[in-house]
């Protein structure tokens, strides 16, 4: 499938290896693991399957590390806690911002289900908004 004005999904193949890879890893380690832990073995399929990604990527100059982009293309930010918040978002949202990368994974290992969320880039350059 290619992407194109027909394509609903921003990068569906890419979305789609690698939920198959978040579920892998939740079916291996469980729900009680580190955040770490997670990415450590998310890192190990990876180089398994010969897939660039980066880990522990410092953004720029603003103090963000996202935990992976994958490809290019995907930041994933994992994340082992309860629940995730609205601070989660905005941190993901933050990372797609200063990358200028457009889709990025919020997953939560410790849900019982693992529901990796999509989140979509926002445009948030106001001249952009403004032009004829």
């Amino acid at each position: 499938m290619e992407e194109g004005e027909n394509s609903k999904l921003i990068y569906p193949e890419e979305s789609y290896e690698l939920t198959g890879i978040l579920f892998e890893v939740h079916n291996e380690l469980g729900r009680y693991c580190r955040e770490k832990q997670y990415c450590d073995l998310i890192e190990k399929k990876l180089i398994e399957r010969k897939k660039e990604y980066k880990r522990e990527y410092r953004v720029l100059d603003t103090g963000n590390i996202t935990d992976l982009i994958f490809e290019n293309k995907i930041v994933l930010e994992a994340k082992a806690k309860n629940s995730t918040t609205k601070e989660d978002y905005y941190q993901i949202q933050r990372y797609l911002q200063a990358t200028n990368i457009k889709l990025g994974f919020l997953v939560n290992f410790r849900d019982r289900y693992l529901k990796p969320i999509r989140v979509v880039r926002i445009d948030t350059d106001a001249r952009k908004k403004f032009n004829k």
